[in-house]
Order: C-alpha cells, then structure tokens, then sequence
C-alpha cells in the first residue's frame, strides 16, 4: 500500500493551510477571504489527492461591503488563516476578520455534511491556534508578541477569569517579519508553538520555526526546523501544520508564494530528532516521495462545467465574488446555461455583483467560455475576466446605440476596442484567456471567435501581479453588469477548462 505524493499537491491559491488527520482520513481548511461560499473543507485518504467536500458557510455578513454595493467591497478582506480542531468529537474552527473586528468560532459534529454553528467574540487574533489542554481550551496568537487568551468550554466567549496574558516574545534580532501564523500541539509532553517568520540576515526567505517547553506558561526553546525554497527563487516554504497518519508517520504541509497563480501548498516528510520535528529530507523538499497510504482515484482542484444543472445549486470548484444575488442568476431558467441578469449599476468589473469564479493553476491554464448576448441591454458588459486588482477582460460591451462592441480591458481602461458587426447578426461569442505561470512570467492572453473554431487575440497581453489588496491568486470568472439600467442578461453555454492543455472533465453529473 503505497502513494506518491508530488509538490506542489496543487500549483493554485490554497494558502493559510491547517491539517488534522481523524481517523483514517485527513481534513484541510484554507483561506478564501471574500469568496463565497467560505472557508473551504478539503478531505484526503492519502495527503496526495483532495477534494473540496464543502464549506463552512454561505456568507460571513450581510451588508454593504460584502454585497459590493455603493463602491464598497471586502478585497483582502474576510475570513483567513483559520485553526481547525477535532476534540471530544466535536471538530473545531476559528479565525479573525480585520473588517468586522470580530473573532469567529464554527462548530459541527459532522464536517462532511453537518451544519456549522457560529459564534463571535469582539476582537481580532491575529493568525489564532487552538489549543485544547485536558478540560481548558486557548487561543494563541499575534505576530512577534505572542499571547495566549482562555476560552469558555464551549469556545462562545473569552473565559472571564481564565488566563489572558503575553505568552513570549519571538526573536527580533535580523527578523524582518517576526513569528505569525501559529499552530498549536500537546505532543509527548512537549507544547510545540510552530510559526513561520522571515529574516533580514542570511538567506533572507521565509522560514519555519519552533518553540517548545513543557510547560504551556513556562520557558519556551528555539529552533529553527524548515528553510527551504524548493529552487524557486528564494521564496521559502513555510506557515502551516504538522500531523501523523494512523501508522504514526509525521508530515507537514507549509506553503509557498509562486507570484501571481498565488500561496501553493506542500507536504512533506517530519522526523523527529531529539524532540523537534525536523521538515523535509535532510532539510530539503521533495519533488515527490512515497507515503504508506491508499492509492484514491485523484480528483481536479478546478473544473469545465456544462451548466447542465435541475437545480440551481454551483459545483463544488466554483464560488462567488463576494456576497451574490441568488435572485438574479439561474440554471433553470434556459436549462443547461448559466444566465447572470443585472441588478445593479456600476461601472466597474470588480464592482460586478454575481461574478462566478474559479483558481487559476500553473504552469499553464486555459479557460473557455461561449455566451450569448441577445438579451444584454445598453451599457452592459459581460464576459471572461482574469481576477485580481491588476485584472484583465475579455468580452462584449452594448453601446448606446444598441451596437456591441469586443472589448478586451484592464485596470487601466481599455487596451483595445473592436466593432464586430456580425456579432450583431449572431449574437454569440466564444471568449478565452491562457494562463502562463511557468516560471513566474506570470502573462495572460485574451481570444475572441465568432466562427467557435478560429480564435482572434485581442488588446495586449496582461502582465499579472499578485498584490496585497486582494492578497489571492488569480482567479478566473464570468461576469455581466449594468452601467446604464439594469434587468439585462447573458446565457454562458458552457465554461471548458484546460490544464496544461488537458481538457479537465466536468463532474460526473455535468458530462459533455
């Protein structure tokens, strides 16, 4: 009984990663910020292949920001770096909102397919880690000055005389970006503090680091037990958790800023030297190794999708920017195509309400789309967009006059404008973007065709750029909104996704 585990396990956005195995079967949880729904649930058998088997929740809040209404949103924003925790059978997770100020604690009994239960406290920790100790339970978090705050037992509120102090300060000396991202152990004995810092000295890359003692109050040691780039350009792997499997073999999965395609996660071998639990082989990463786990049949991270739905219900693969409007999208309505409808005026794509979204993967990707335009109104522009802050688009614009022009867009305003007047005749248009990450050229492409076989580029190609105010990888989506009034709506056919020029099937309830 053997697998091979290859790194990156998935070259997209799956970044802020905790792990625990229950069982036979292991879980990861993982930032999605102003994605909705949130909080994604991944499963494994064998640490090589995953699957999304749901989320947390729907929405985090209902309001302005999250709705994208009247120029606000939540970019960079939302839910990130979350603890997950299985204890007394109940599972656990926790996590800070920087723009509600408030600390966030689900609780289910069942992650597969129970609900989740929510509760909020007043009040950020930063990069929080759960601790259950016997019959008390801790958060611990904060960046450089580490504290250490108790909880009611059932994780509702902060414990009125429980302890809530300075845990220990992390080194400061030659550290640019002092210890964040905590995850928490009880293991032989030992508390085990693991962090991910980054150095002004040396080799100046991110890197993992360790602090344990045997008592939770008492005098903490230092080591560091991962620095590692993996050959890419000095970005070290580093910020995530540490488990066994069921035999007793320890692994880690850390992650890795890869520029534009986003955070991409690692696991790799632990051993434990003298108590410490040293990452890699000889302090190395892998490319691959052999795990003593079950073969499972690997299932993709991103997906095509033929729309062909009895319910409107999204696959697993996609989600929302932002809040959507389920009143204004459909698969029911012309069965077997997505319709987006306008609801509100905004003049902006990342404004557009009810933009559907999936990860971008390197080194190379491509999505299709085919869409018809008959029924868009003056001022509406849909397509194909490449998403984050430094974005680009793809697609069909109505001018005042009625006619629709090609239009490929950046940031910046638009690259290019092209009157296709037999679009006006047809009124359908196949759209695509390629995605090229090998080596971090980071580029995208725009196509356009009218014929469904001869593909046109359009405007300029996009040089992507992972920034802070999305702090998330690129992501590709489908998006109509209204500049002038409102009501206007587009049909996709079908969204096709290549990967590495390998078509990527549909689930098996949306075959070609």
């Amino acid at each position: 009984m053997k697998t091979t585990v290859t790194n990156p396990i998935f070259w997209a956005d799956v970044p802020d990663v905790d792990v625990i195995r229950v069982g036979s079967s292991f879980y990861m949880i993982s930032t999605s910020m102003h994605t909705m729904p949130g909080c994604p649930i991944m499963k494994s058998e064998n640490l090589a292949n995953w699957e999304i088997i749901g989320y947390v929740y729907d929405q985090i809040e209902s309001n302005d920001a999250y709705h994208l209404v009247d120029g606000k949103n939540n970019y960079g924003q939302g839910q990130w770096a979350t603890s997950l925790r299985y204890h007394n059978g109940i599972f656990y997770l926790c996590f800070s909102c920087n723009d509600t100020q408030k600390f966030y604690v689900y609780r289910t009994t069942d992650i597969e397919s129970g609900d989740w239960q929510r509760s909020t406290i007043d009040g950020l920790y930063h990069d929080p880690a759960l601790l259950f100790d016997n019959d008390r339970v801790f958060v611990i978090s904060g960046c450089g000055d580490i504290r250490i705050t108790e909880l009611t037992k059932d994780l509702t509120a902060v414990k009125s005389d429980g302890v809530n102090q300075l845990l220990l300060e992390t080194e400061r000396q030659g550290i640019g970006l002092r210890c964040e991202g905590c995850h928490a152990y009880k293991i032989d004995g030992y508390y085990y503090l693991i962090f991910i810092e980054w150095p002004t000295e040396g080799k100046q890359r991110r890197r993992q680091i360790a602090y344990r003692s045997k008592d939770l109050f008492g005098d903490y040691e230092r080591k560091i037990i991962f620095d590692d780039d993996m050959g890419y350009q000095n970005q070290g792997i580093a910020q995530g958790a540490i488990f066994d499997t069921a035999a007793g073999d320890w692994y880690a999965m850390l992650f890795q800023d890869h520029g534009a395609v986003g955070r991409i996660p690692y696991v790799l071998p632990v051993q434990w030297i003298d108590g410490w639990p040293m990452v890699g082989n000889d302090g190395k990463a892998p490319k691959s190794f052999s795990v003593n786990l079950p073969e499972t049949k690997d299932k993709p991270l991103v997906v095509s999708d033929e729309f062909n739905y009895q319910e409107n219900v999204i696959g697993e693969s996609w989600q929302w920017n932002h809040n959507p409007d389920h009143t204004l999208w459909s698969f029911t309505e012309r069965p077997g195509y997505l319709r987006l409808t306008t609801g509100q005026l905004t003049d902006h794509v990342l404004q557009a309400r009810n933009t559907l979204t999936q990860r971008t993967e390197g080194p190379t990707c491509t999505a299709i789309t085919r869409m018809d335009t008959t029924d868009m109104k003056s001022g509406d522009h849909a397509g194909l967009i490449a998403l984050q802050s430094n974005f680009g688009t793809v697609g069909v614009q109505v001018n005042p006059d009625g006619e629709k022009s090609l239009t490929m867009t950046t940031k910046d305003g638009v690259i290019e404008t092209i009157i296709e007047e037999k679009l006006n005749a047809t009124n359908i248009i196949d759209l695509k973007i390629e995605f090229n990450f090998v080596d971090s050229i980071d580029l995208a492409r725009f196509y356009y065709s009218t014929t469904g076989d001869e593909w046109i580029e359009i405007g300029e190609a996009l040089q992507m750029k992972y920034t802070l105010d999305h702090f998330m990888g690129y992501r590709v989506g489908l998006f109509n909104y209204a500049t002038t009034e409102t009501g206007g709506s587009v049909d996709f056919d079908y969204f096709r996704y290549l990967k590495a020029n390998k078509l990527i099937q549909p689930n098996a309830d949306n075959t070609f």
